[in-house]
């Protein structure tokens, strides 16, 4: 059991995490070769900023998500994954992230990407 990352500050919480929450939360945050444990962990997902909102933006943004979750796949700890893009927002685009654990739990996330 990790300790648990609050998703909106990054701090820990006091409480106790016993699933995926922390390990999509860091895949998706970290920036992909800067975690000095594991050069492959992270995202491409902070290249965006700069990027305009526009349909390739949005393939762009699905495509670093999956590529960044991968592992939990390859590691067998998550049996499915699907991402959804979306613009609630002018400048943002959310990510909706469902995560299908080893033992048949769905969790869904939501994180957001600054675009221009």
């Amino acid at each position: 059991m990790d300790a648990y990352l609050c998703h909106a500050s990054g701090d820990y919480t006091g409480k106790r995490c016993t699933d995926l929450h922390n390990a999509v939360w860091l895949r998706l945050r970290i920036r992909k070769g800067s975690y000095w444990a594991d050069p492959l962990m992270g995202s491409r997902l902070h290249t965006l900023a700069r990027a305009k909102d526009t349909p390739q933006t949005r393939i762009l943004a699905r495509q670093y998500a999956e590529q960044a979750l991968q592992p939990l796949l390859d590691d067998k700890r998550a049996t499915a994954l699907s991402v959804e893009v979306s613009a609630p927002d002018t400048g943002w685009l959310k990510l909706t992230i469902t995560v299908t654990q080893a033992g048949g739990d769905v969790l869904t996330f939501t994180h957001p990407v600054k675009v221009i």
